[in-house]
C-alpha cells in the first residue's frame, strides 16, 4: 500500500496524459463530453452525496439514477432521505446549474468519466449475486465513450474492478477501470468525503493519475493500492466493525446473565484504560452494509472466515435474546410491545435491514401484540409516538433517537440496550 501525499502532482500529470476518448470510439455517437462526470446510482445514500460533493467542488456533474421519482425528487431540490448538510448543498448546485439529473443511461456518454454506486448485494444463500452488476455494466457500455475512466464506488466482491474491465473490453470499450469504495457514515458524508483519506485501486498509472485528478478539488489524501487490495481493505473494514459489534454484544449478553450491570463492567473496562477505549457499547449491528460484507470476505476465504460467521450468529441473534430475556421474565402472550425506532442507527431515517423488525417479527411469535414508531420513517403501518407510550407494557428501544432520552415510563418495563436513557439496559 503507498500513500500518496503529493496530490497536485499527480493531478497535474493526469491532465497531461491525452484522452483516449478524443478520436476513438464514442458509444454516445456525437454527443459534447459536457459533464465532468456522471454517477450511476446517483440518487441513493452514497452516490447523492457524493454528486453533490463533486458539484460543491465545481465539476458539473450528472446522475443517472433508473428510478424516475427519485429523480424527479431530486431535481425538485428535495434529499430523498436525511443527511446533514445535503439540503443546501443540494439547492446550491441546483441553483448554479452544476447538477443534471436524468432517468435514462444515455447521460453517461455526455461524460469520460463514470463512477458506478452499485454494489455486490448477497442473495438468500449469503453468497455475492453479481447478477444487477453484470446487466448494468451490459446496459451502460453501449452508452460510453470510449477511452472512459469507469470508477467503482460501491463494495464489491474481490475481483470484480478486474471483471468490470475485462468485460467491458469484450463490449469493444476502451476503459481506464479503478475501485475508489466509500468510507462514509450515512449522516456525515458530506464531510467525510472530504476529510477521510481516499483508496484509489488502480492497475495502471494511467488509470491512477486520471482518478488522482478527479479527486484532487476534493482535496483528500489518496493512498494507493491494487483493485482487488482495496476491494479487501473495504471488507474487511467493514467486517471489522462487524466483528467489533459482536463481542460487545457477546460481552453484554454474558454480564446480564450473570446479572450484573452491565453498564457497571463496560465502564470499569474503559475508564481511563486506552486499550480498552474501542470497545463498543452493546446494540443492534445492523444497516445494508456490515452484514453484507462480512458474508462477502466469508464467500472469497477459503475457509469460510469462521469468525464472521460467529459474528453474524451474535449480531443477528441479539433480538432473539431480548425477546427470550422478555418472555421468560413473564409470557409476552397477549401483551402489548411497543418498538421505538425502525431506522437502522440512530438519528437516520433508513431501514434497511433493520433488526427492528426482527424484534417486531420475533415478538409477534410470541402472541404479542406490537405497536412500531419511528420520528424519521414515513410508513402508515407505523404508530404516533404518545400512542404507542399509552397502549404498551413493554418498550423496547429498537433505534437510539435522541427524542427518546427522557421518555416517561410510568413504571412499564423498558429494554434499553444501548443504555440511551440511563436507565439500564434491561429494567
Amino acid at each position: 500500500m503507498e500513500s500518496n501525499p503529493s496530490r497536485p502532482a499527480a493531478a497535474a500529470e493526469a491532465q497531461q496524459i491525452p484522452s483516449p476518448a478524443r478520436g476513438g470510439r464514442q458509444g454516445a455517437g456525437s454527443k459534447v463530453a459536457d459533464l465532468d462526470l456522471v454517477v450511476v446510482g446517483g440518487c441513493g445514500h452514497v452516490g447523492l452525496p457524493l454528486a453533490l460533493s463533486f458539484s460543491g467542488a465545481g465539476y458539473r456533474v450528472g446522475i443517472y439514477d433508473a428510478d424516475p421519482k427519485k429523480v424527479a425528487r431530486v431535481r425538485d431540490g428535495e434529499m430523498p432521505f436525511l443527511e446533514r448538510g445535503a439540503d443546501a448543498q443540494l439547492d446550491a448546485v441546483l441553483k448554479a446549474g452544476r447538477l443534471e439529473l436524468s432517468d435514462r443511461s444515455d447521460i453517461v456518454g455526455r461524460s469520460e468519466t463514470i463512477v458506478m454506486v452499485i454494489g455486490t448485494p448477497i442473495d438468500e444463500f449469503l453468497n455475492p449475486s453479481t447478477r444487477l452488476f453484470e446487466r448494468v455494466v451490459d446496459d451502460l457500455a453501449p452508452e460510453l465513450r470510449d477511452g472512459v475512466l469507469f470508477i467503482l464506488r460501491s463494495t464489491v466482491y474481490p475481483g470484480t474492478t478486474e471483471f468490470v474491465a475485462a468485460r467491458l473490453a469484450e463490449r469493444g470499450v476502451r476503459a481506464d477501470v479503478a475501485f475508489c469504495p466509500e468510507r462514509i457514515a450515512e449522516g456525515n458524508a458530506l464531510e467525510e468525503i472530504r476529510s477521510l483519506p481516499q483508496i484509489i485501486g488502480a492497475s495502471s498509472d494511467v488509470a491512477f493519475n486520471r482518478t488522482c485528478a478527479i479527486f484532487e478539488k476534493l482535496d483528500v489524501e489518496v493512498i494507493r493500492t491494487t483493485p482487488k487490495e482495496a476491494e479487501l481493505a473495504k471488507l474487511m473494514t467493514n467486517t471489522w466493525r462487524y466483528m467489533k459489534f459482536a463481542i460487545a454484544n457477546q460481552f453484554f449478553e454474558i454480564g446480564h446473565r450473570a446479572g450484573v450491570d452491565y453498564n457497571r463492567v463496560l465502564h470499569a473496562i474503559r475508564h481511563d484504560y486506552p486499550r480498552a477505549k474501542d470497545l463498543p457499547g452493546p446494540g443492534f449491528a445492523a444497516g445494508p452494509c456490515l452484514l453484507k460484507d462480512t458474508m462477502q470476505l466469508a464467500a472469497f476465504s477459503p475457509d469460510h472466515f469462521p469468525m464472521g460467521h460467529s459474528a453474524m450468529l451474535i449480531n443477528e441473534g441479539l433480538p432473539a435474546y431480548i425477546i427470550d430475556t422478555l418472555n421468560h421474565r413473564k409470557a409476552l402472550q397477549g401483551r402489548t410491545v411497543g418498538i421505538l425506532g425502525m431506522a437502522f442507527k440512530g438519528e437516520s431515517d433508513d431501514p434497511r435491514s433493520s433488526l427492528s423488525y426482527k424484534l417486531k417479527k420475533l415478538a409477534m411469535f410470541r402472541e404479542a401484540r406490537v405497536l412500531c414508531t419511528d420520528p424519521y420513517i414515513d410508513d402508515p403501518m407505523l404508530s404516533p409516538l404518545d400512542e404507542v407510550l399509552r397502549d404498551a407494557d413493554v418498550l423496547i428501544i429498537g433505534a437510539p433517537h435522541r427524542i427518546y432520552r427522557d421518555l416517561d415510563l410510568q413504571g412499564r418495563d423498558l429494554v434499553d440496550i444501548w443504555n440511551l436513557t440511563g436507565q439500564g439496559i434491561i429494567a
